[in-house]
């Protein structure tokens, strides 16, 4: 793979990250392409997965690590741990992960799926998809990717797409979510939500919800918002439905860097669809749905992990400068 830099005109706030996965953009390729060898990671890596996809990766020790969505063979929904040293060849835990915490009410099994990571301050925080009396918010960390310990749920049931930033925002952690029901939900905006300690969650505030074609039905936030001087460049999820089913797609938004409720510029057409036979042909057809990016800010290169068809998980890529640029110049109204 080539590593070529190229100096981004838009200043991002993060780390350089020489390593990070990456394909050099083909001929016919626009502001996002996909990795020639996809899916990265089969649904059958483990003996026991029926499928493996929407998933959360990020930089660790020099090397990757992440927390990783694993459907198994009785169709439980569960998360393990995984660690990598290029970013594409994956091994993960074949157990799932077993969190610590001090009330067995709150760390009592019933599901877990599509996680996010995210650092914050001294720890790789993870939320994901939790179940409590129906979907809600689950929120742990971890230091090493070997010992995971759970906090109370962020919210009351019923909740999904729980995504953390990676910076307290006016002296306080800040999240996504999007308020669902307890189905496979026909209908979600995203709301904001502050707190002082990671447990105790309030000041919510609405942020976007649904608009026309592909974001028609719901939307919901993907990976960690990525700070930029030009606002948080946030990668979300919209859904439409069609004479099939719903369609999963994703697209960009430019948030308030202080004030990440208000909306600077939001892009009306997708940068992916599914399009490709790992996208619309597996469990849930039709899906590309994103929960993972990695970035070297002083290139501004951008690795997109995204679940394909709830099935496998695969790379795309693109530079931020240039999202933020597509953001811009193709914004809704």
């Amino acid at each position: 793979m080539s590593t070529t830099q190229v100096v981004s005109p838009l200043k991002i706030i993060g780390t350089e990250l020489p390593n990070i996965p990456w394909e050099e953009r083909p001929a016919d390729g626009g502001v996002i392409w996909r990795y020639s060898g996809n899916p990265v990671i089969p649904r059958d890596l483990i003996p026991t997965s029926n499928s493996i996809f929407n998933s959360a990766v990020v930089p660790y020790h020099g090397q990757f690590a992440g927390v990783f969505r694993c459907d198994n063979q009785a169709r439980e929904m569960n998360i393990h741990s995984g660690r990598s040293v290029d970013g594409i060849s994956w091994e993960l835990e074949p157990d799932p992960i077993e969190f610590q915490g001090d009330d067995p009410e709150v760390t009592r099994l019933m599901y877990r799926y599509d996680p996010r990571v995210c650092w914050i301050e001294d720890r790789y925080v993870v939320t994901w998809c939790n179940g409590y009396h129906g979907p809600t918010i689950g929120v742990g960390y971890t230091h090493d990717f070997n010992t995971f310990y759970q906090l109370e749920n962020a919210f009351l049931p019923f909740n999904r797409n729980g995504v953390m930033f990676p910076r307290r925002i006016r002296g306080k952690y800040a999240m996504l979510s999007r308020p669902s029901d307890n189905g496979h939900t026909p209908f979600g905006d995203i709301f904001y939500s502050e707190s002082p300690d990671m447990e105790h969650w309030g000041r919510h505030r609405w942020v976007m919800g649904t608009r026309g074609g592909w974001q028609s039905t719901k939307i919901g936030a993907g990976p960690i918002p990525i700070e930029t001087d030009e606002g948080w460049l946030l990668i979300y999820h919209g859904v439409l439905t069609s004479c099939n089913g719903f369609v999963y797609s994703f697209g960009a938004a430019l948030l308030d860097l202080e004030q990440p409720w208000k909306v600077i510029a939001r892009s009306r057409p997708y940068l992916l669809s599914p399009q490709r036979i790992y996208e619309q042909v597996g469990d849930v057809p039709n899906v590309a749905f994103p929960c993972a990016a990695l970035v070297d800010a002083p290139s501004g290169r951008i690795a997109i992990y995204y679940g394909g068809a709830d099935t496998v998980t695969c790379l795309a890529f693109a530079y931020v400068h240039e999202i933020v640029e597509f953001v811009k110049a193709n914004a809704l109204e």
